[in-house]
């Protein structure tokens, strides 16, 4: 059966290290094209930068041809249903890249799909960049077990995704949130429930990011929401990332952030551009990561 990579979840955790080594060897030798004569259809519903070009890059740089599907051109959901979709890419692609608004959509572009989808974000989750900010952490000797990320913000679907990196790997996660903020119940639960990792939600953003080795952040007003910008900005009011908060972590912590980013709100240009900041390896490193999965889920359907 062909395998999905909708959500962390469909990983083991064994194969986060086996992903992460393939992603150094495709990162140190881009001559491998196992995509040769095979082209992976891209549908993206939301605007995009760095997922759009990492993965048509990394589609190119493993032989193959990325085929880009705007809303504009496909409407999927609207002009196509995804499964009528799914059951036509799957005859003519290796296959599919999804950036979607819904995550049903997702689901049901892989429940009619007979070639692997993947999950380039939805509004539930966004697996392909915590995946790239573990290697990146891995990359500045900050994985190891029991280490702290505070993420500091909206508990959006890149929380989501981080729970579900605890889910597999041994972490201190905590929310630092405002009342109100905080993230899909059930994914919480699951993630205090597996017990591998500490999981935490904290108001006070002072006292969350107390031996942080990774400060992380996101926008306050994601794509979607733009009616709510003005609540967001109040409500956030205290939760920037900035010289003040990052002297309370721990001398060494790196701070991330997934991009694009709106300075002077949820972080402030000196901390992005300063000696801490670890965004751009963490934007490049989406290329690598990807290019990894990518690899592995077409090995497996040669494999059955």
């Amino acid at each position: 059966m062909k395998k999905d990579f909708l959500s962390l979840l469909d990983l083991q955790s064994e194969e986060l290290d086996e992903l992460f080594r393939l992603a150094d060897t495709l990162k140190a030798d881009a001559t491998r094209r196992p995509f040769a004569g095979q082209s992976v259809a891209m549908i993206f519903q939301k605007p995009s930068l760095r997922t759009r070009v990492s993965f048509e890059v990394g589609i190119s740089q493993l032989g193959g041809n990325p085929i880009f599907l705007s809303q504009e051109g496909v409407g999927i959901g609207v002009r196509e249903k995804a499964g009528d979709m799914a059951e036509l890419l799957s005859r003519m692609t290796a296959m599919i890249v999804a950036r979607l608004f819904d995550h049903a959509l997702l689901m049901e572009l892989a429940h009619r799909a007979t070639v692997p989808v993947v999950n380039a974000l939805t509004d539930l989750s966004h697996p392909c960049q915590i995946l790239a900010d573990a290697y990146t952490m891995r990359q500045h000797g900050k994985w190891k077990p029991g280490a702290k990320v505070v993420f500091v913000g909206d508990g959006n679907n890149v929380v989501h995704s981080w729970l579900e990196l605890a889910m597999l790997y041994p972490l201190h996660f905590v929310l630092a949130a405002p009342i109100g903020y905080e993230p899909n119940k059930e994914i919480f639960r699951q993630a205090v429930a597996k017990g591998v990792s500490t999981v935490e939600i904290i108001v006070d953003p002072t006292t969350a990011v107390k031996h942080a080795d990774v400060i992380y952040t996101d926008v306050w007003t994601s794509m979607g929401q733009e009616a709510e910008s003005e609540k967001r900005r109040k409500d956030f009011a205290g939760y920037q990332v900035n010289a003040e908060l990052l002297a309370k972590a721990k001398p060494d912590c790196v701070v991330m952030h997934c991009l694009p980013a709106h300075r002077g709100e949820e972080i402030t240009n000196e901390v992005i551009e300063g000696p801490q900041s670890i965004v751009f390896d963490e934007a490049e490193n989406r290329l690598h990561v990807q290019k990894a999965v990518m690899v592995r889920l077409l090995e497996s359907m040669k494999a059955d």
